[in-house]
């Protein structure tokens, strides 16, 4: 787990705080990565930029700016399920308009419920209009798409690894159409889900690390601000990489 020791205390009043939602049972793939990107690009451009870790041991706040939670296994899930009922705060402050970036198993946890792979159905808390079974094989690999969703024109990539298919209900609507990779599984061919101003993904990589734009709109939302470009080579090639990478295994756009 990545320590994030010591952000609390450098929060001010001015201070853009992106809540890191239970990095002890969902940080399994890596993804409080997020929070770390979006900390570096608001810095980037001259925000005050703080990641609070949120804990078990933690009331949920409804008081950060953006919000990001990563992926976990079954009993981890279940951990999540039971802290997010009762403490609220993610649920009050997407109800206000906060971004939020769910990423793979916090899909199922925002969800209505999701079915372990013992048959177990676990209510989640319904941010998202879906839900999600074991899919009869795990879906591991590359993934990449191209965006369905106003502000994104990029090209989206990451890595999944999860069992569970996820269906999505007439109020909600897929992140992107999968052009390489499962997704949300179900012969569906698109991948994540958004409504509101929460959106989710099965993508890992860390997933904004990936993909900047992902980051900057979040961070547009987050702040009010449009976000000046950056110019950042490593990230260029990084995109570069992963995009040709997915092309060689399944025609996208290279971009």
């Amino acid at each position: 787990m990545i320590d994030f020791s010591g952000s609390a205390e450098r929060i001010t009043e001015s201070t853009l705080v992106i809540g890191l939602v239970l990095p002890d049972v969902m940080g399994t793939y890596g993804d409080g990565g997020n929070a770390l990107i979006l900390r570096q690009r608001a810095r980037l451009r001259g925000y005050d930029a703080e990641v609070l870790p949120i804990t078990l041991a933690d009331p949920v706040p409804a008081t950060c700016d953006v919000y990001t939670l990563g992926g976990a296994e079954d009993y981890a899930q279940r951990l999540a399920t039971r802290h997010l009922a009762r403490y609220p705060g993610l649920q009050e402050a997407a109800g206000r308009g906060a971004p939020v970036l769910a990423i793979c198993a916090a899909i199922q946890v925002l969800g209505h419920w999701y079915e372990t792979s013992e048959g177990e159905r676990v209510e989640g808390i319904s941010l998202f209009d879906l839900t999600t079974s074991p899919q009869a094989t795990r879906s591991i690999g590359e993934i990449a798409g191209e965006p369905l969703v106003e502000g994104l024109t990029q090209s989206l990539t990451g890595f999944e690894n999860h069992r569970g298919g996820s269906a999505l209900g007439p109020d909600a609507r897929p992140l992107q159409r999968v052009t390489r990779g499962t997704g949300n599984g179900a012969g569906a061919a698109v991948d994540g889900v958004v409504q509101g101003s929460v959106i989710g993904t099965y993508m890992h990589g860390p997933a904004l690390a990936r993909n900047p734009e992902l980051a900057d709109l979040l961070l547009a939302r987050a702040t009010g601000d449009e976000q000046k470009d950056i110019d950042l080579p490593d990230v260029d090639l990084l995109r570069r990489e992963r995009l040709g990478r997915a092309a060689r295994e399944g025609a996208i756009p290279r971009r």
